[in-house]
């Protein structure tokens, strides 16, 4: 886990007298500017219009190092380890849709000296505004220190510092970090690049397909399976906390619902039946799990504790009720039913009462999933092709995100700004998973090693 500088003047302090020496003028004597959470008034003297954000012109080059040596992260040293740092900081900040980064590819290499005192009139020559300073240093325990650094250009002027003491395999997360870090005080929202993402990973023939249930960084880093494939997983979701994975496995067409425990590593067993059983969902605060189940040819939502025991149906209407999103508030649930004689979106109370549709737009309306902010939902609209949308909580304000052939499943990213889903190709019926911004302008590909689908995008980590 990373461990938060939260003063630098500490680290200095148990810090070898060489490393003391070589350390940036001023850097570490002093205590880092902490970001303040949830800052609306945004880049204080640099950027007061929101449409302004996508002229801001960042510059990120490489980290600096005080001295190169070989470490676990990277065999050809902190120096080369400096430039990845960065670079997984420019495609973070790059793929959001706010920003113009420039990456370290395309800049001069600052020294260790530089990073608290920059060369201010080269990067005012290059057009920056603001300027995105680091470093890696390899410390005698093993583990690296990095340290990352926001200044305002235009007004020569620091706005932010942190650090992370890391385990050299968790160098990606400081560089998430870093880009969290800049995201939030540049934009005044709340963090998203270092999270997880779940999802399932498909090989085989379409009709012989194994799903397995996999994890990854949020850029697609890291990539590990957590099943076997021997049981079908399906629609994994994180619970609030992050510590845990409720999904859906089918053994010999018997459906279970599993909560996996990321630390451990152990699954238990919540509920299971053998009736078709779909799409389970956690509670806000972590205590239910929602899930669809069939008998007799109608679907029903129920929830049960996410500790497992009785379940309690929540709908009972004549035809299909599926796919269960709780606001974050966790006093509302988005549903989609077919009650009305077509797919549609609903929203009851979570205890079930005031049954209301809200998609009146035309088409049909699947798979709704709730805004962390709680001011959006988003849903796969059906008419034709399948594409992501995102509506009011009302129903109103209706527009697509996508424009795919077959784009589905969406899930928001922790801080409600980027939506991700996964799109099926045309002939081979492979997957694969895509994030979008809510402008439906900034769209790219998430690399994962097999075909995929159903992802689910966990809180930010601690």
């Amino acid at each position: 886990m990373l461990k938060p500088i939260l003063a630098f003047a500490l680290v200095a302090v148990a810090a070898p007298a060489a490393a003391q020496q070589a350390a940036p003028s001023g850097s570490l004597d002093l205590p880092p500017v902490q970001a303040e959470n949830g800052d609306e008034g945004g880049l204080t003297g640099s950027v007061t219009d929101e449409n302004a954000w996508q002229d801001l012109g960042i510059a990120i080059p490489a980290f600096a190092t005080n001295r190169d040596v070989p470490t676990p992260a990277n065999s050809q040293g902190t120096g080369a380890l400096g430039l990845e740092l960065s670079r997984v900081i420019f495609n973070d900040l790059r793929n959001n849709g706010l920003f113009r980064p420039v990456g370290p590819d395309a800049l001069p290499r600052p020294n260790y000296e530089q990073i608290t005192a920059p060369a201010w009139n080269v990067w005012r020559g290059r057009s920056a505004e603001m300027l995105v300073h680091g470093y890696v240093r390899a410390n005698d325990d093993g583990r690296l220190t990095v340290g990352c650094y926001l200044y305002d250009v235009q007004l020569q002027d620091e706005l932010v510092r942190e650090g992370w003491v890391v385990q050299p395999a968790e160098w990606r997360r400081a560089a998430h970090k870093c880009s969290d870090l800049v995201y939030s005080r540049l934009s005044g929202e709340s963090p998203f690049f270092d999270s997880k993402i779940a999802y399932i990973a498909e090989t085989g023939p379409k009709d012989r397909r194994i799903k397995r249930l996999a994890i990854m960084d949020s850029d697609g880093a890291n990539h590990r399976f957590i099943t076997n494939g021997q049981a079908t997983a399906l629609t994994p979701r994180y619970s609030p906390d992050y510590s845990q994975i409720v999904y859906l496995s089918y053994l010999n067409g018997r459906p279970r619902i599993y909560v996996y425990d990321i630390g451990t590593g152990r699954q238990t067993l919540v509920t299971q039946s053998d009736n078709a059983t779909f799409a389970p969902r956690w509670s806000p605060d972590g205590r239910w799990i929602l899930y669809s189940m069939a008998i007799a040819g109608n679907t029903d939502i129920y929830r049960v504790p996410a500790s497992g025991g009785r379940s309690e149906k929540l709908t009972d209407t004549p035809g299909i009720d599926i796919g269960g999103s709780y606001s974050p508030d966790g006093s509302q649930i988005v549903f989609e039913s077919d009650r009305s004689g077509s797919q549609q979106c609903y929203v009851m109370n979570a205890d079930g009462t005031n049954q209301r549709r809200i998609s009146f737009f035309g088409g049909r309306c699947a798979t709704p999933e709730w805004s962390p902010r709680g001011d959006q939902i988003a849903f796969t609209h059906i008419v034709g092709d399948l594409r992501v949308a995102v509506m009011s909580p009302s129903g109103r304000n209706m527009r697509h995100l996508t424009d795919g052939w077959q784009d589905e499943a969406p899930t928001w990213a922790p801080n409600g700004r980027i939506v991700q889903f996964f799109r099926t190709a045309r002939g081979s019926g492979e997957g694969s998973l895509w994030q979008v911004d809510l402008t439906g302008e900034n769209e790219r590909r998430l690399p994962t090693p097999v075909g995929a689908s159903d992802p689910a995008w966990g809180p930010v980590l601690p």
